[in-house]
């Protein structure tokens, strides 16, 4: 009986698969898609005047050509960060592969935007950096959020000088 039950196990463990492996959405990978993220990426001025920082995070739909579909900002630290951030993706389409032949694919993608800290000046970067979260105005989802099926790509992290 032993043997039948460790046969057993065997044999389903060839037919069992832990996760599928898929492909990166991004054509050329992860290093490509922050290169590319990094470049097509305009820091505005405004958001330098500022000193900005914060996150955002963006969910989009691409179509089974790349193409994005649409665009939904589930959480962003201020308006002002979430601006350059759908700038860059409208730049990716034709960028994105989806996954087992679907018609339709939503991902999620976090914007990390942050200041390079400078070698002279502090006092009054940390004096403007307050007062850009002392007055930000978050967008926040207050309604439930159905994820289905998306895809967390990693964070894209930009960081621009000030001076």
């Amino acid at each position: 009986m032993k043997k039948l039950i460790i046969f057993a196990l065997v044999l389903t463990s060839f037919w069992a698969h832990a996760q599928q492996d898929l492909a990166f959405p991004f054509q050329g990978g992860a290093p490509i898609m922050n290169k590319f993220f990094k470049d097509s990426l305009t820091v505005t001025p405004e958001i330098i005047a500022k000193k900005a920082a914060g996150v955002a995070v963006i969910k989009f739909t691409a179509d089974i050509n790349g193409n994005i579909q649409k665009l939904v900002i589930y959480y962003a630290d201020d308006y002002l960060l979430t601006m350059p951030a759908i700038a860059a993706l409208k730049k990716s389409t034709k960028k994105w592969i989806i996954p087992n032949k679907e018609k339709f694919h939503d991902f999620i993608i976090p914007f990390s935007i942050n200041y390079n800290n400078p070698a002279t000046g502090i006092v009054d970067v940390q004096k403007a950096a307050y007062g850009f979260y002392k007055n930000r105005r978050p967008i926040v989802a207050t309604d439930q959020i159905p994820l289905n099926a998306a895809t967390l790509l990693p964070t894209v992290v930009i960081k621009y000088d000030i001076n």
